[in-house]
C-alpha cells in the first residue's frame, strides 16, 4: 500500500510510501492520506499526527500522469489541504519537498525538515501555477518577497533557511525528522487536548475569510491556465525532457 498507519501512543504516523515515484501523488494515496487523517480526526484515543514520506524523499506533489480525481470530500486536494482539522499535524520532511509536496507541509500546523531537505514551487516552469493552496498559505508562511521568488521562478529552499525564514519548527541531522517530530508530538499531548483543539480551532477562524479569498483567485489562475497552450507545451516538455519552447498564450 503506499500510504502506511502507525500509531505511538497518542500519535498517529502517516506514512507516504511510493519512494519509486518519488511519493507523488495520486488517487490511491489520496485516499489513503483521506482515510488516515479521518481516523486521527475521529479517533478519541488519537491526539496529534504525522505526516512523513521516506527516507530519500518526502513528496514530489501531484502524479501528473494519475492525478485526476485525487482529492476527497472530507480533505479536498491530496486528501488534506482543505481539511478542516481539528487535531494538530506535524510534516516530517526528508529530501525534496516539491509542488504539491510543499503545499501538503504548509497545511499542517507545524514542519520538521532534515538537512536533506529542499522545499521548491516548480510549477511556473512547467507553465503551471500552485492550486493547492501555496498562492496564499507560501504568503502567508514566508516574507512576501521571498514566497513570490518561489512561486514565480521555482526556486527552492534548504531547511536551514526555512527555519531562518520561520517556515521550519525544527531542523534535523539526516534520517532524523520523524523521530524529532515525534518528540514535538510528544510535547504537543503533554498539554490538554482540549486546550490544544480550541488554540487551534481559533486560530484556523481567524485565516476563513482570508482562505476563502485565496481559493477563488487560485480558482481565477487555474482557469487562465488551463485555456493557455504554454500549460500543454510545458507538461510536454517536462515529460520529453527538454527545456519549454513557450507561446506566452
Amino acid at each position: 500500500m503506499p500510504i502506511r498507519e502507525e500509531v505511538l501512543g497518542r500519535t498517529l504516523i502517516v506514512h507516504l510510501d511510493r519512494e519509486g515515484k518519488r511519493n507523488a501523488i495520486n488517487v490511491e494515496m489520496a485516499l489513503g492520506i483521506s482515510a488516515a487523517l479521518d481516523r486521527l480526526d475521529d479517533d478519541d484515543s488519537l491526539w496529534a499526527g504525522i505526516i512523513t514520506g521516506t527516507p530519500n524523499v518526502f513528496c514530489a506533489g501531484t502524479d501528473l500522469k494519475d492525478c485526476a480525481g485525487a482529492r476527497t470530500d472530507r480533505g479536498g486536494e491530496y486528501g488534506v489541504i482543505r481539511r478542516q482539522r481539528i487535531k494538530p499535524l506535524i510534516a516530517a520532511v526528508e529530501g525534496p519537498c516539491m509542488g504539491g509536496g510543499l503545499e501538503i507541509a504548509l497545511a499542517c500546523d507545524l514542519i520538521v525538515a532534515s538537512t536533506t531537505a529542499r522545499m521548491a514551487l516548480p510549477e511556473t516552469p512547467r507553465g503551471l501555477v500552485a492550486t493547492s493552496g501555496a498562492l496564499f498559505r507560501v504568503t502567508r508562511a514566508l516574507p512576501p518577497n521571498i514566497a513570490r521568488q518561489l512561486l514565480i521562478t521555482g526556486a527552492g529552499l534548504t531547511a536551514q533557511r526555512a527555519y531562518d525564514l520561520g517556515l521550519v519548527n525544527v531542523v534535523s541531522e539526516p534520517g532524523q525528522a520523524l523521530m524529532d517530530a515525534q518528540v514535538l508530538a510528544d510535547d504537543i499531548n503533554a498539554s490538554g487536548p482540549v486546550a490544544v483543539r480550541a488554540t487551534l480551532a481559533a486560530l484556523n477562524e481567524q485565516y476563513e475569510t482570508a482562505d476563502a479569498a485565496g481559493w477563488v483567485a487560485t480558482g481565477r489562475a487555474q482557469e487562465k491556465i488551463l485555456a493557455s497552450d504554454d500549460m500543454r507545451e510545458g507538461i510536454d516538455a517536462f515529460f520529453e525532457k527538454r527545456p519549454p519552447e513557450w507561446k506566452a498564450r
